[in-house]
């Protein structure tokens, strides 16, 4: 009985392993043909662009996904197409007759006169006139020069009875300037002007920070005693610093502080705030 049904197993199990098989050679079968299709459909790289191993992205078969090679060989035409066109744009430039224009650009800059060039050394008989003018051009503003370090010159300018200012200058070149009040002292021990001391009082120094900015302001280097004419005129609207209010807000103190800051095209009085 076991012999019997031993058989039968055997029987029953051997139909199943043949199917296996057939199975298996039909799908290698299946595969092989799919593989003979997409063999075929590989492309080879393009032998009239030689774009050395970036040809070998051409092989690849999905090239919606990677277009890559299509890309470079379009970037590669437009750049040959480019080259020609700019080669045709320089032959026809070549072709013009453009030696008359540059022959009269030659001589014409031969023609200009030169720029002379700025010099900050300036007889000082001449400085003395400028100043000197300017003092008699604004009769409330006194102005006092001196040189105590040779050349350079040196003013003092008293405004009226509100402020004093230190002017240190390099020929008609002003380098800097100190403003104090009119009853603070304006000299050192021994007599000379104090050009290193602040002001005691925040109301000069803020006047001091913008006399520095004016200076940036006026630059013209050609005409050195317009800057000075301009700044002199800028420094005079300063005779009503606690008379005139701020022409932004109306109000003549903010913060303790009358207007301190001067534009400079109007000369109009505002709050150092109130000018933005």
């Amino acid at each position: 009985m076991a012999c019997a049904t031993r058989r039968h197993w055997r029987a029953a199990r051997r139909p199943s392993s043949r199917t296996s098989r057939t199975t298996c050679i039909r799908s290698t079968g299946t595969s092989s043909s799919e593989l003979e299709r997409l063999s075929n459909l590989v492309g080879k790289p393009s032998e009239n662009h030689p774009l050395h191993n970036s040809g070998l992205l051409s092989l690849d078969p999905v090239q919606d996904k990677t277009p890559l090679y299509s890309q470079l060989l379009q970037a590669y035409k437009w750049s040959n197409k480019l080259q020609y066109h700019a080669g045709l744009a320089s032959g026809l430039l070549n072709q013009q007759s453009l030696k008359r224009s540059a022959n009269q650009m030659g001589v014409s800059a031969k023609r200009r006169p030169k720029a002379q060039p700025t010099t900050l050394v300036l007889p000082p008989q001449y400085v003395d006139d400028v100043i000197s003018r300017i003092d008699r051009m604004f009769p409330e503003m006194s102005i006092h020069l001196s040189r105590p370090n040779g050349t350079s010159a040196m003013l003092l300018v008293t405004l009226g009875k509100v402020l004093k200012v230190i002017v240190v200058m390099r020929s008609l070149f002003i380098d800097r300037t100190i403003v104090k009040g009119y009853n603070e002292n304006v000299y050192t021990e021994d007599g000379k002007l104090d050009i290193w001391s602040k002001s005691n009082y925040q109301v000069f120094q803020k006047v001091t920070d913008h006399a520095t900015t004016a200076l940036l302001h006026y630059q013209l280097p050609q005409m050195p005693d317009v800057v000075v004419r301009s700044f002199m005129t800028w420094l005079r609207s300063y005779i009503k610093l606690f008379q005139a209010p701020c022409q932004r807000c109306g109000k003549f103190l903010q913060d303790g502080l009358p207007p301190t800051w001067r534009d400079f095209r109007t000369l109009e009085a505002f709050h150092d705030t109130c000018r933005q």
